[in-house]
């Protein structure tokens, strides 16, 4: 059925299922897309598509919500696997020749993720002590949920309750985390379009590996063979990501899912590129996979942020408006001014590190999928930037979870 009663809940509540969630984010997606492609201002300042559509279905809800005491609520159980069908294309795309390029815009960006977590979670305690409220609480606002998302608020708030005894930690931190997410789609474009007329960038001319530039008039030839190349090769990069993942399991780290996928991917290209004949071979030929790559791994990004955003239960920030709204604010205008003022210095004041400032909002508001759907923004817009694509996912990846863990536990006391 398309929706059902939740138990215990009364007549006003559905849950939409999985293959009519799945269904409606791909008719969101084309509602964000057609309002792209005909307006020039969400060009311009390069509003992610999924954006447009995922919130425009979240702000129908919270109506439904208000208006008719409707709480509609989605299965979203294939948002993780599109995830991790968009990072494993990431790594098949990696060419190993680009992350011997990486290591120092790789520390760098790393070294400036960490501080930034300490001048966010300093920013929260101070807000939270303005508004007399335990300055611990200011975590919940700061880098748990910001930096960290979802799982890590989820992870913290029992500690924050039962140990700390802040109440509403775990309100706190989702409610932040759900702007957030909507402040980071929304910043990253604008700033990457400032940086660029400012500084008068230019964009390489090499090929756009993750959808189509929105300026192209010619496709790219999509065959038979190469799609099929490109989903065979996808699927064993998650199969081996699972492998990866389950290893990684058994370590005292823990790293997201999509680590082991971006993992396998780069593997397996460095592999297949070794072992491949001189005149190329049948089971690996990347000119003729790129473009189905390229294209699913678009879609997957597309549909995942859509439906992280359609899930998004607005009205759940009343109890904490006040609070968060001033919070989030400060957090907000805090990113804008170090991404202007020291991450785009630092990076090397290029077109790569305004492209990666899009995907600054990212890392410190909203998730990895967020910052990687600024920087694909941007990239359809004015072209490739392949090493940006490369250091955000492994900053993302294998440093904000591990140095999170560390400044919060010495923050939190």
């Amino acid at each position: 059925r398309p929706c059902a009663v939740l138990p215990g809940q009364g007549e006003g509540a559905m849950e939409i299922d999985a293959f009519h969630g799945f269904t409606l984010a791909i008719l969101l997606l084309f509602v964000g897309k057609g309002l792209v492609a005909r307006s020039g201002i969400l060009r311009r300042y390069s509003i992610p598509e999924s954006l447009v559509g995922g919130l425009a279905c979240a702000l129908v809800v919270f109506a439904l919500y208000y208006g008719a005491g409707i709480v509609v609520s989605f299965d979203l159980e294939a948002r993780d696997a599109l995830l991790l069908y968009f990072f494993a294309a990431i790594g098949l795309g990696t060419d190993a020749r680009t992350l011997r390029h990486g290591g120092r815009p790789l520390l760098i960006l790393s070294g400036l993720a960490i501080g930034f977590m300490v001048l966010q979670n300093l920013a929260g305690m101070e807000m939270a002590r303005a508004f007399g409220l335990d300055p611990r609480a200011g975590l919940m606002v700061g880098s748990i949920s910001l930096t960290g998302g979802v799982g890590t608020t989820l992870a913290w708030s029992d500690h924050f309750v039962q140990n700390l005894g802040i109440a509403q930690a775990q309100e706190l931190g989702l409610a932040a985390n759900m702007i957030g997410l909507i402040a980071a789609c929304t910043i990253g474009g604008p700033i990457a379009s400032l940086l660029m007329r400012r500084h008068r960038l230019q964009a390489g001319d090499s090929a756009l590996e993750i959808g189509t530039l929105h300026s192209n008039e010619q496709h790219a030839r999509l065959d038979y063979y190469g799609v099929l190349l490109a989903l065979l090769w996808l699927n064993l990069a998650l199969m081996l990501g699972y492998g990866i993942n389950a290893l990684v399991a058994r370590t005292p780290v823990t790293l997201p899912a999509f680590v082991g996928c971006l993992l396998a991917g780069i593997l397996l290209r460095m592999v297949a590129d070794w072992m491949r004949p001189s005149g190329g071979g049948r089971l690996w030929n990347w000119p003729s996979m790129q473009p189905g790559i390229a294209l699913v791994s678009d879609i997957s990004l597309g549909l995942f942020l859509t439906m992280a955003l359609m899930g998004l239960r607005l009205w759940e920030l009343q109890p904490v408006l006040a609070f968060i709204t001033a919070a989030m604010l400060v957090q907000i205008a805090l990113v804008i001014a170090f991404v202007l003022l020291i991450v785009f210095r630092a990076m090397g004041k290029d077109y790569q590190a305004a492209v990666v400032c899009a995907g600054f909002g990212g890392i410190a508001l909203g998730s990895t999928a967020t910052a990687i759907a600024n920087m694909t923004a941007v990239t359809r817009e004015h072209g490739a930037a392949r090493e940006a694509f490369i250091v955000v996912p492994l900053v993302c990846g294998f440093v904000i979870d591990i140095a999170n863990a560390l400044v919060i536990s010495l923050m939190a006391g």
